[in-house]
């Protein structure tokens, strides 16, 4: 999730529709430009005892967060609910990490070029923080969600915007809690060229996202037994609030663009206005009231662009625009997983062949039929049948096979002289034998483990 620790300065008061509009219109960038954001979140615990580690003790998030001082990351601040500053992320060349709201590791990486710079961003991270985790002695799980903790189990961490969301989610579903403080994701963020290139590449990947749900399936495991998913963090984002999150009709809608998401946008409610770094708790209120001065947190102020940005930031569709396209569906995993997703993403949607090439796919699907895939996957991951005849996972040969076409034809090499392709591998390794890396999991938790758990700890850390 964002992380903010400072109110903007010279901040612009929000006067037209324009304003609205310019953060979509401001992130179009010539093919050149395009980049390539990888975020990747991972669970912590103690490697003694497997259990959660709080912010504030010895050995705690706090601790790990401060450790990366040593390979040059800066510690970024903010007043907590109780009055107190609190470091709640590190800023540095890599990008930014951050903590989740019950100590889910995050790393939101920097905007690179190619999927080889981002492997070697995720390895980079991935050994500081082992490297810093012998010292506090705790481990990181590659999970879409703790296969073993309750809700009650885990710690909660001082940020501002964490509490009012735990205190409003109950309000407007049944699995919100779980999602903030259960699950884990890997995401990557695309740049597009213009408002069309921007609304082909949404509903391209839209569309396909519950294939991304089921090749990365990996949360089958509820307080230590099986839950009857594969993905259940996926699952998870259906009762969790339905106006925030979802598969957006509208946006396979003839005229989609950045107008209609706005409007989209300025019907979620709030969660927060963010002011002399504190959080101001707007749950449920209304952008529309504050664009005519008329939030009841705030009387008389008007929003800011900071403020908008800040909004934008607390809807959750399986796709998300900004000033950039966030690909949501997946769980998160192992390592060459976090290389994985950005590949499958990149090559579908980075070059205009493929692009429209996977568009065939699914273009002529209706919204019904886009709904009952998405509802579909988190149980039954690549057996679930897609319109028009045949499973998901006949779906995903076709998808990976236009995926590496146009990674290939970006011709991004390294100094071997490889190009991109290979970084699909694990992808196409779950096609080829049919199963998930859940059901890998559970076909070990029915055999191997004996029902225990507690395994995971040891085969699915970092």
């Amino acid at each position: 999730m964002s992380t903010r620790s400072t109110s903007e300065q010279s901040d612009p008061v929000i006067e037209s529709r324009d304003d609205l509009l310019a953060p979509m219109i401001g992130g179009e960038k010539p093919k050149a430009s395009w980049r390539i954001g990888t975020e990747h979140e991972k669970f912590v615990y103690h490697r003694e005892t497997h259990q959660a580690p709080s912010y504030a003790e010895d050995g705690g998030i706090r601790d790990l967060l401060l450790a990366l001082e040593k390979y040059g990351w800066k510690p970024v601040e903010e007043i907590g609910p109780d009055g107190t500053k609190n470091v709640i992320a590190m800023s540095g060349k890599d990008g930014t990490v951050s903590l989740e709201p019950a100590g889910q590791l995050e790393l939101s990486g920097a905007p690179l070029d190619n999927l080889h710079e981002t492997c070697a961003e995720a390895g980079r991270h991935l050994n500081q923080v082992k490297a810093v985790g012998a010292v506090t002695k705790t481990g990181f799980l590659g999970l879409g969600m703790w296969p073993d903790k309750a809700r009650a189990d885990l710690p909660v961490m001082p940020k501002g915007r964490y509490k009012i969301m735990m205190d409003h989610m109950p309000r407007v579903g049944d699995l919100g809690l779980d999602m903030m403080l259960r699950t884990c994701t890997i995401q990557v963020n695309l740049d597009y060229a213009s408002e069309a290139d921007m609304a082909q590449k949404f509903r391209t990947g839209l569309a396909l996202q519950p294939l991304a749900t089921a090749l990365f399936a990996n949360s089958p495991f509820t307080e230590g037994k099986p839950n009857g998913y594969l993905s259940y963090r996926s699952h998870i984002w259906s009762d969790t609030d339905p106006h925030r999150t979802g598969m957006l009709p509208f946006v396979f809608e003839d005229g989609f663009g950045y107008d209609r998401y706005v409007d989209y946008m300025l019907d979620v409610p709030m969660y927060f206005v963010f002011r002399e770094g504190r959080y101001i708790d707007a749950a449920g209120l209304s952008f529309r009231d504050f664009l005519d001065g008329k939030l009841s947190v705030l009387p008389g102020e008007k929003p800011t662009a900071s403020d908008w940005v800040d909004h934008l930031s607390t809807a959750f569709p399986e796709v998300r625009l900004k000033s950039f396209l966030e690909m949501r569906g997946a769980d998160g995993g192992p390592w060459n997983r976090i290389c994985a997703l950005p590949a499958l993403w990149v090559g579908l949607l980075y070059d205009q062949g493929a692009l429209d090439a996977a568009w065939d796919l699914v273009k002529d699907w209706t919204i019904e039929e886009r709904q009952m895939l998405r509802d579909a996957v988190p149980k039954e991951g690549l057996k679930a049948a897609i319109p028009g005849g045949g499973t998901l996972r006949d779906l995903a040969k076709d998808a990976l096979a236009i995926a590496a076409q146009g990674l290939t034809a970006r011709k991004r090499l390294n100094q071997s002289g490889d190009n991109e392709t290979g970084f699909l591998d694990p992808l196409h390794e779950v096609v080829a034998s049919g199963k998930t890396h859940a059901e890998r999991m559970l076909d070990r938790y029915h055999g191997a483990w004996n029902g225990d758990v507690s395994h995971v700890y040891e085969s699915e850390s970092f």
